[in-house]
């Protein structure tokens, strides 16, 4: 790969180091400035809902979003445009389903909407556990990668600057997360949101600019330079005309990607049940408009850049975002294409920083409130100490996904990104779904549902063509391939919904008497009467 020219270097270099400095002003300026939980962790439901719908679209377009969806675009056409979509129908089921009864329900994490049925530490025990599960893989994703990309910006190829930028950018989000809490974190996914709104409608625009506007004459271009002709824009290139693998890949999208544990946080810091649907209202617009502009984006880079050099640059086209606005801005770029190309690059950075910090908050969270002040508490636990926790559990996150992602940097860890989608699809949607909507939902069943989601997920993608048996799995050497999907969701979602029935009924008096405190906190959760906490 080979990086701009020097000047543009050099400003990407500048915007790097001011967007680093207003970040974490930000984050002193925003953050609790004394040890009060309901500040760390909700920031007092201070945001507007404007503010809190932007927030929760930039943590719903993490980094890997925006780089995994162009780049598939890029590469398979029609597929990766109906996983765009996908992604977008996600999160307009958490509008419609969930939005509102999770910020009823919900305090500060997960454990507290499930516990509000089933209270006990096993239950919250579980709901870390989980959350863990799914979100230490998103955030190594992000960091593994972040070497590559710095570099290609930047222009470095060394392996010590990468390790380097991993390690840099793993320090940064510790300090985000620990120092802003949620409210400070809010604040850089809305700088992150308006950058990336701004420079992906930018280079969109100019996409379109080479082909007079016309999308049909966009898609016959990218049709040609796919090198995959008429296949390009019709079902099937991605999973060599697997349709269950297709059909698989979308469902865990649509029930997975939404309700991983560090979007539905963001649910808790709305002001009221007005002020969540507004706030979402404001999320699914953001993320519709984003989602199109990418989908631009990504057809513009097969048309202009070309399936090859996507693929020599990056074999899942990560870097297709960079090469494409490379490409409509020319080589010898002017002093104002060379800001353009910082603002792209600049967005890129922000979207890492604030992915991360974003998602080691929630990790840090669920370990402070679920596991430490209630899953295994011999006594009350004070708001001082579990502060102190929290942050110390952020750097704790923090430290052991520098190192996994020092150490897998070189690997293909696409496998990661699937994974936390499946167990969010097959544990925590169920869960979620049960403990909202369905009176019976017992203890039991909430645990087998966690424990048999997850594990199904993890099983079953240790045996997929993502992690061994193909040239881009995590070990291209070996063939240890017994699962024919690439994704688990049409073996682990059912999985996860049947553990939770099966645990249920299993139990009819529990069962019984679940039905009756469900019917008496029916409307706080479902219509928000009463503001009790009384989850343990």
């Amino acid at each position: 790969m080979t990086g701009f020219n020097s000047d543009a270097q050099t400003m990407s270099f500048v915007a790097f180091i001011a967007v680093i400095t207003v970040t974490l002003l930000l984050c002193v300026m925003t953050g609790p400035d004394r040890d009060d939980l309901g500040e760390f962790y909700t920031g007092y439901r201070s945001l507007s809902p404007m503010q809190s719908g932007l927030a929760i679209a930039g943590d719903y377009i993490s980094a890997s979003t925006v780089l995994a969806t162009i780049g598939v675009i890029a590469l398979v056409g029609y597929d990766g445009l109906t996983l765009a979509l996908s992604t977008v129908l996600s999160l307009v089921l958490m509008m419609f389903l969930l939005a509102e009864p999770l910020r009823n329900a919900g305090r500060f994490t997960m454990g507290d909407i499930l516990t509000r049925r089933t209270p006990g530490p096993a239950v919250r025990i579980a709901a870390c556990a989980v959350t863990l599960a799914a979100l230490l893989p998103l955030v190594v994703f992000q960091l593994a990668g972040a070497g590559d990309l710095l570099a290609f910006v930047l222009g470095f190829d060394a392996e010590g600057f990468k390790t380097g930028a991993i390690v840099f950018l793993g320090v940064l989000m510790i300090s985000y997360a620990a120092i802003g809490g949620m409210k400070g974190t809010a604040f850089i996914q809305i700088v992150k949101t308006v950058v990336l709104l701004g420079s992906a409608t930018i280079i969109a625009v100019l996409v379109l600019d080479r082909f007079d506007f016309s999308l049909p004459g966009l898609l016959d271009a990218a049709k040609m330079g796919s090198g995959a002709g008429d296949l390009y824009l019709t079902s099937g290139l991605q999973f060599g005309g697997d349709e269950i693998d297709m059909i698989s890949a979308q469902l865990t999208v649509v029930l997975g990607a939404a309700v991983l544990p560090h979007i539905t946080m963001r649910m808790f810091t709305a002001r009221s049940a007005t002020a969540v649907r507004r706030s979402m209202s404001w999320a699914v617009s953001t993320v519709v408009v984003t989602c199109l502009l990418l989908v631009v984006i990504g057809f513009g880079a097969a048309a202009i850049v070309g399936h090859k050099n996507l693929v020599l640059a990056d074999p899942q086209g990560k870097t297709a975002f960079l090469l494409v606005s490379q490409a409509v801005l020319g080589a010898d770029a002017n002093m104002f294409e060379s800001l353009v190309f910082t603002t792209v690059a600049t967005a890129i950075f922000l979207t890492l920083l604030a992915s991360v910090a974003g998602i080691t908050l929630a990790c840090a969270n669920t370990l402070a409130h679920d596991l430490i002040a209630h899953g295994m508490r011999r006594a009350n636990v004070s708001h001082t100490a579990e502060m102190a926790i929290a942050r110390g559990a952020a750097g704790g996150v923090g430290l052991l996904a520098i190192a996994l992602a020092a150490f897998v940097q070189d690997w293909n860890l696409q496998a990661l990104v699937t994974l936390s989608f499946c167990i969010g699809a097959s544990a925590v949607a169920p869960a979620l779904v049960f403990s909202m909507f369905w009176r019976r939902y017992t203890r039991q069943g909430l645990l087998w549902t966690l424990i048999v989601g997850a594990g199904t997920a993890i099983l079953l993608m240790t045996g997929s063509n993502l992690v061994s048996g193909s040239p881009q799995s995590v070990f291209p050497d070996h063939d240890f391939n017994w699962f024919p999907y690439t994704t688990t969701g049409l073996v682990s979602v059912p999985a996860g919904f049947l553990a939770g029935w099966y645990g249920s009924i299993r139990s009819p008096r529990e069962a019984s008497a679940q039905r009756e405190r469900y019917a008496e906190i029916e409307p706080a959760i479902l219509a928000g009467a009463g503001t009790g906490r009384d989850n343990g």
